[in-house]
């Protein structure tokens, strides 16, 4: 291949087989369509999780949602207008607690749950390229393999104070959005303050200060503090809901019972890390998201940065600490670094939670990240999530889109434009076919490219043999 242009470079398997479905636990009920991606850039991710699709490791799977068993539509939350719910606001305040006074949460297990990779992916088919399982790694697998990460860098040093992580997060509570309408009690009447004396301030603003005083001091002369400290924030106004970053700066005492700090890795995957001009400083790619309590890791999670978004992988946490919510804590905090990365990048404004599952209860807690939108699976528009309920109450499957005319408007029109890659040279699907005297799998190659669309198709290197 001419030059340093990256490429997406996929093999196809097709998905006419069920597999076992992770969810409801039907043994042949799962579809989905399956390519293994030996690398790939993050535009062309981007474009493919817009089309359905979504990666496990380098597996890369588009389930196929008239006929499967559970079907699992991609949902977006939009990071900038999110606005805690009260079960979140529990959350975020449940994890203060525990980090300033020590006090853990009773019971084993709020029973949220986990999107195990493993079960989620589907089917790995044999071949010299993928392999028969995807492995979760345990917690000490995970503590060995951070001790010999790198140290973190100069960039991510930037985005650490406030780094996100991992993503399988639950909630069972309603969603509890701030009424605007309420007002405040009528104050009652007094004398006033006093003008000779300065206006009084918090005790918590007071201790923010001093403990921003002091990290700044620590940075100063350590060189740098992978410790979440608090940023400074401008005071709520009267009658505002406290926001996210609010809720997640919240000072706390310098005696604090427990230390909690993150630190973020690239690590392995299909995706290529680039750098853009007019993209986050930390770039995109794949991220390893690792929580440290007190020196010890508990939880790690994987995020992918993509032009438009920040894509939840998966999160592996610790047992011990089930009680603390560490899905639904770290989903808070993904989205908190989403709104950050906009700041930088101003397209990068959603953050993809994978797929929603209307269909298995437990899986439905997604749908409490407000606002957010369903991709209609039929003409891959976004939907917004309190539309496409109602249709899901009735039935499984659902368009989402409600215009009867309405279609893909990426679809595949032409075949003999897909881009393939036949012994280590890169030709059109027409040249192929010509090389190979009328080849056989026009077929197949017509199903992959309806899949990922006329563009990705034309941009993708579809390996042949």
């Amino acid at each position: 291949m001419a030059g340093n242009k990256s490429y997406t470079i996929v093999e196809y398997f097709g998905g006419d087989d069920g597999y076992r479905c992770g969810y409801c636990k039907n043994e042949k009920g799962n579809f989905s369509h399956g390519m293994w991606s030996h690398t790939m850039t993050v535009q062309d991710y981007q474009d493919l999780i817009d089309r359905g699709w979504r990666r496990s490791g380098k597996y890369v799977y588009k389930p196929i949602m008239n006929k499967t068993c559970c079907p699992q539509y991609t949902i977006r939350c939009h990071a900038l207008k999110f606005q805690p719910s009260k079960s979140h606001k529990k959350i975020l305040k449940k994890m203060s607690k525990f980090i300033s006074k020590g006090e853990l949460p009773p019971g084993e297990d709020d029973g949220e749950p986990m999107d195990s990779v493993c079960e989620e992916a589907g089917p790995r088919e044999p071949s010299k390229v993928c392999p028969a399982e995807v492995k979760c790694p345990t917690i000490t697998e995970m503590q060995k393999e951070a001790a010999e990460c790198p140290t973190i860098t100069e960039v991510q040093k930037e985005v650490a104070d406030d780094a996100p992580t991992g993503s399988e997060m639950s909630s069972k509570e309603p969603v509890s959005v701030p009424d605007a309408r309420m007002t405040a009690a009528a104050p009652k009447p007094g004398i006033g303050a006093d003008p000779s004396r300065p206006p009084c301030r918090k005790a918590k603003d007071l201790r923010k200060e001093r403990r921003l005083q002091k990290d700044q001091m620590r940075q100063n002369t350590d060189g740098v503090s992978s410790i979440v400290s608090p940023i400074p924030t401008t005071p709520n106004q009267t009658n505002q809901p406290k926001s996210l970053e609010d809720f997640i700066n919240e000072s706390l005492p310098e005696n604090a019972s427990h230390c909690l700090e993150f630190q973020r890795f690239l690590c392995d995957s299909p995706l290529e890390a680039e750098h853009s001009p007019d993209g986050p400083e930390v770039g995109y790619g794949s991220f390893h998201q690792q929580y440290w309590l007190d020196g010890r890791i508990v939880a790690v999670g994987v995020i992918d940065i993509l032009p438009t978004c920040v894509s939840s992988v998966y999160l592996y946490y610790h047992p011990d600490f089930a009680s603390l919510s560490l899905g639904s804590y770290s989903a808070l905090r993904e989205i908190t670094f989403t709104r950050q990365l906009q700041k930088q990048s101003p397209k990068l404004s959603y953050y993809y939670l994978g797929f929603y599952i209307h269909s298995c209860p437990k899986m439905r807690y997604k749908g409490q990240y407000r606002p957010s939108d369903l991709l209609c699976p039929e003409t891959y528009v976004w939907v917004p999530i309190e539309r496409c309920i109602p249709q899901l109450e009735n039935t499984r499957y659902a368009r989402f889109n409600q215009d009867p005319d309405a279609g893909d408007a990426r679809t595949l029109k032409d075949v003999g434009r897909a881009l393939v890659l036949y012994r280590r040279a890169v030709m059109p699907y027409a040249v192929y076919a010509r090389k190979r005297r009328g080849s056989s799998d026009e077929t197949e190659v017509q199903q992959y490219g309806s899949l990922v669309g006329q563009d990705c198709a034309e941009r993708i290197l579809l390996y042949r043999t």
